[in-house]
């Protein structure tokens, strides 16, 4: 059974003194997911988030079309002219991340200061 999609967003500043926008999801991310995980993106200021983190410490099941989404995400994210880091995700999930080509649009980190090191 799929366990319900949330998000939720956090504004941190990074050692570099940037803004740094960081959506936290939770649950399973699948089609189901698509009003939630882009809700999440879209209600981000393009203007002023050009650095972004995506959290999935807690999601526990990311589907074929929940990883459409997040790849339809990144590319809007690059459209805007946003850097996009990715952490928190399963040893799995990195392979799958990275053999489907995202790796093109996000960098991914095993926890959240090393994506803000990053920025």
């Amino acid at each position: 059974m799929q366990t319900e999609t949330k998000a939720h967003v956090d504004k941190l500043t990074s050692l570099a003194g940037h803004a740094v926008a960081i959506l936290r999801f939770e649950g399973d991310i699948a089609s189901t997911s698509k009003e939630v995980v882009l809700g999440a993106y879209q209600t981000l200021p393009k203007a002023t988030a050009k650095l972004i983190l995506l959290d999935f410490t807690k999601v526990d099941y990311i589907n074929s079309s929940g990883i459409a989404l997040v790849i339809q995400m990144l590319m809007e994210a690059t459209n805007a002219g946003q850097r996009v880091c990715a952490f928190g995700l399963s040893a799995h999930f990195i392979k799958v991340f990275t053999m489907v080509g995202i790796t093109k649009y996000a960098g991914l980190f095993p926890d959240e200061a090393a994506a803000l090191a990053a920025l």
